[in-house]
């Protein structure tokens, strides 16, 4: 991995206003060594995607809590691979089906966080599947 940290692009798709969550899961990345942006409510699937090519992110987070998660993360996914970038992973979160899960893997999605996953649980898989944000930097409380 590079010295440089991670870079996690954090989205709200669609009509979904509520964002308490990706703002909790943005601020815990922020404070295990990630480097966030956070894109605000209402982004387009395509806004989404712009943001994190421009941001060169290694990882795009999708908060959906409106029910359109199927829907939303296919369009993310799929124009990441238009765009080359399917390089950068996509991961979520939100209220969704568990019988939904097997297919959001098959489109490309890493991994999605339901109802009751600890901020912690978030940061262990970055780390383990994008790399340690905090490196050997790490306070004994990050680690």
């Amino acid at each position: 991995m590079s010295a440089s940290p991670l870079r996690i692009v954090v989205a709200k798709p669609g009509l979904d206003g509520h964002d308490r969550g990706a703002k909790v899961v943005a601020r815990a990345l922020r404070d295990a060594g990630v480097e966030v942006i956070y894109t605000g409510l209402h982004q387009t699937p395509e806004q989404i995607v712009e943001a994190a090519i421009q941001e060169d992110a290694d990882a795009v987070g999708l908060s959906v809590l409106s029910g359109a998660h199927m829907t939303q993360f296919a369009k993310v996914t799929e124009l990441l691979k238009e765009r080359d970038a399917a390089d950068i992973v996509v991961f979520g979160g939100g209220i969704i089906p568990e019988e939904d899960l097997p297919e959001l893997r098959r489109m490309g999605v890493a991994t999605v966080f339901t109802p009751g996953a600890t901020t912690q649980e978030i940061v262990t898989w970055v780390r383990e599947n994008l790399g340690d944000p905090a490196g050997d930097q790490g306070s004994p409380a990050q680690q």
